[in-house]
């Protein structure tokens, strides 16, 4: 077992001789507290959200340094399956397929190569792909900038539509989509 040596005491007299002076400094000496910040909406963050129960927001991070954000995990998604894939120039994941899951490729940066049992396709930014349970499937980077990819994933039948609508937030009665038109575009 490794010990860590034990180090002094750090000498804090100076830090607190400051606190102290700046806690029985007039008003007009000290600095300005900084302002608060304007109220809007509340930032995104990681996990549950302060907007309403059941909602939750997450942020992508481009520039993260693991290949996968795990957006499933993060926003508590119980449905299907979400990811962030990041893959650096040269880069590429493994030949894979699924039992049941199909997948959905959605290129948000740079081009994918998919590669789909042996053949390889590109997509650009925009472009989006679906792929069968047991296709087998590889995604590479043969780019020079970084690729991000939304993948989703998800077994089982859609159910559907199973959505209502509402004309105006105060209204309590749902009717069925295709029964409320949309609104009118909003002002500036």
């Amino acid at each position: 077992m490794r010990t860590v040596p034990e180090l002094p005491d750090p000498n804090l007299d100076a830090v607190r001789s400051a606190l102290r002076a700046h806690d029985h400094a007039p008003e007009r000496e000290r600095e300005p507290e900084p302002e608060p910040e304007p109220a809007g909406p509340p930032p995104v963050g990681q996990g549950p959200s302060e907007m309403q129960e059941g909602v939750s927001t997450t942020r992508l991070d481009p520039d993260g340094e693991e290949r996968f954000q795990l957006l499933r995990r993060e926003l508590g998604v119980s449905a299907f399956g979400l990811n962030y894939l990041r893959l650096r120039p040269r880069q590429r994941g493994r030949i894979h397929a699924h039992e049941r899951q199909e997948e959905v490729y959605v290129v948000l940066e740079g081009t994918l190569t998919l590669v789909i049992e042996g053949e390889e396709r590109t997509l650009a930014r925009g472009e989006v792909a679906r792929v069968a349970p047991a296709v087998r499937r590889q995604l590479a980077n043969r780019g020079d900038e970084t690729l991000l990819v939304l993948t989703i994933g998800g077994d089982g039948a859609h159910e559907g539509r199973d959505g209502v609508a509402f004309t105006a937030w105060k209204d309590r009665e749902a009717r069925p989509i295709p029964e409320v038109p949309l609104p009118p575009d909003l002002d500036r």
